[in-house]
Parts: C-alpha cells; structure tokens; sequence
C-alpha cells in the first residue's frame, strides 16, 4: 500500500478530530473547526505519489480556513484541486464566493487565503471528496493564468476533467493494491491530467509538451476501454477511429506505456480478469457462466473457456466450484 489512513473509530473519542486534523494538516495548511469536533467522525486514505499527493476523505462538517496571517507565517506554495462526491461547500478565495455539490471540482492555492466549509455545519451528514495537492512549480503553465480558475466551479462531468475525476477515485479505490514502486509514475499521471485539463480550460493546450499530451491521449483510451470491455466489436481499429488516430499510432503509444504488451492482448487480460473476479463473487454464482462471459466480451462461451483456461489452467466451472 502507498501512504496512510486513518479511521476516527480507531481513536478514543477525544482524541478523533485533532488526530484526523493534524493527517489533513500535512499537506493542507489551514485551521480546521468542526461543530461536530467533540464526537468526531472521519476516514482519510491519503496517497503520497511523489511530489502529489492524492486524498479521499469522508468527514462531519468542517470548516478549513487559511488566514492571511497564516500566508505570511508559511507557504508551501502548493495548489489544492478538490472533487467533490457528495455534500455540499462554500468556498471564498481569490475574490470569489463560490458553492458546490457532488462532481463538482475546485481549485485553491496556498498563496492566498481561502475559508472552505458546509453550508449548514449543523446537519450531522458526511461529507465525501478527493483532494489532490501539488507543488505550483510542477505546473506547466503561467500562473497569472491558473489564476483565472481559482475560487470557481470548474466542470468536471466530461472530457479531461471525467477522465482526471474517473482517476483518482480509481487510486483512492485501488489503494491496497499499489506498491511503493507505483508511486512516482502514478503521480506523474496525475499532472499530466491536470496539466491537460487546466490548459483545454485556458485554451492554452499548445503550451504543453508532446509528451504530455501522448500520455493523456494514453489514458483516454485506456479509460474508454474500461468503459466497453463489454463490447466483442472492441477492436483497435475501432478504438483508433474514436479517438482520431491512426492504427499505427495508437499500437505505438500503447506498446510504450504498456512495455510492449500490444493492444488486443491488454483488453483481454482485462476481461478475463474482471470475469475470473465475477466467478469468484458468491452473490454471482446463481448467474450462468456463459452470461459473465457476455458481460466481459465473449460471446461464444467456448472462446472464453479457452481463453480462460490457456490463463489459469482450469475451465471456468472448475474455478467457480474451487472458489465457491
């Protein structure tokens, strides 16, 4: 596992809201107050990749306030992107007063001052997001221009910013997984996304560097094939005319971030692993076979026997009954 958690019901009550504030407190400098402090409720995971680190927290109402008194004192020069998942905030910052509700997105910076907290810090209710903090100068672009996108609402529901969101829930959820070795590369996706997303916000997407927008156009097709893994008409051509790239590009980029591993064989390792997932899951096993092989993208039951055997050395059924 990369980085921390934490749960407030490991913690005596008394002790629950300064421990989850001083975890919060190591990458986002700002005085936090709760109504709910005295019998405190919150779980943090929070990721260190690198120089990013990604946050998915769950908490009671809080208010985060980062004075400027508080900017003089320190600055660790650092932009806070925020995605919000459910609740709902009000933020002032950069001369702006802004609210949001779940899917949507905010950024702040450590240079200036900022009050963030619940509308009604009163109601009992969790709130739910992912937080994203990174060093200012990792950011490929002027800063006079990231400006413009401080204290707002930014739309988050499709494109780079779906992608970046789809993202970094996915490491939040796939935390256990990861390994130390994982860190630094990940972490680098992460700015390349937001790279990407604030320059197509800016209309600035020829500041960025060839590099950057190969790796980002990578992930938008990895992550539309995770969207129709269903689909037995998924094919490289297909995936290439959609995003409007040749054939021969898209086997390109894809062997050098996969490490030669072509494309065909990527979406099958995918599928069977999300069937050998489905075969395993007791709460699936009065489904037929043949219909998680469907699901995944075989519709011939006897392609996927194969296929699945030729991995695991044993048919599907033997597997369910081994499993079960």
């Amino acid at each position: 596992m990369i980085g921390t958690s934490f749960r407030s019901e490991d913690w005596p009550t008394e002790e629950r809201f300064d421990r989850w504030r001083e975890l919060v407190g190591r990458t986002r400098s700002s005085e936090s107050v709760s109504a709910h402090a005295a019998d405190f409720w919150g779980d943090i995971r929070l990721l260190e990749l690198g120089p990013v680190t990604v946050m998915r927290t769950s908490f009671l109402p809080t208010r985060f306030r980062r004075g400027p008194e508080m900017v003089r004192r320190s600055d660790p020069e650092l932009y806070h992107l925020s995605l919000l998942l459910d609740g709902e905030l009000g933020l002032e910052h950069a001369g702006r007063n802004s609210r949001f509700g779940p899917h949507d997105l905010h950024l702040v910076e450590s240079s200036r001052p900022y009050d963030l907290g619940p509308t009604d810090d009163r109601e009992r209710r969790a709130v739910n997001g992912v937080g994203v903090d990174f060093p200012k100068a990792l950011l490929p672009l002027p800063p006079h221009r990231v400006h413009e996108l401080l204290g707002q609402g930014l739309p988050g529901q499709k494109g780079v910013g779906a992608l970046l969101g789809e993202f970094l829930v996915g490491l939040a959820r796939q935390a256990e997984t990861l390994q130390p070795a994982d860190a630094r590369r990940l972490g680098t996706v992460v700015l390349d996304l937001l790279s990407a997303w604030f320059a197509q916000l800016m209309d600035m997407e020829a500041a960025l560097s060839p590099e950057t927008r190969q790796k980002v156009t990578v992930e938008r097709i990895l992550a539309f094939i995770r969207q129709n893994l269903h689909d037995p008409e998924l094919t490289p051509p297909v995936i290439a005319a959609a995003h409007h790239i040749s054939l021969s590009y898209l086997h390109r980029i894809f062997q050098q971030r996969s490490q030669g591993e072509t494309v065909a064989a990527w979406i099958r390792k995918r599928r069977l692993e999300g069937a050998r997932r489905d075969l395993a899951d007791p709460s699936l096993h009065g489904t037929p076979i043949h219909a998680i092989a469907a699901r995944w993208g075989f519709p011939r039951a006897s392609d996927f026997t194969r296929a699945f055997r030729a991995v695991h050395g044993q048919s599907p059924r033997e597997f369910r009954l081994r499993t079960g």
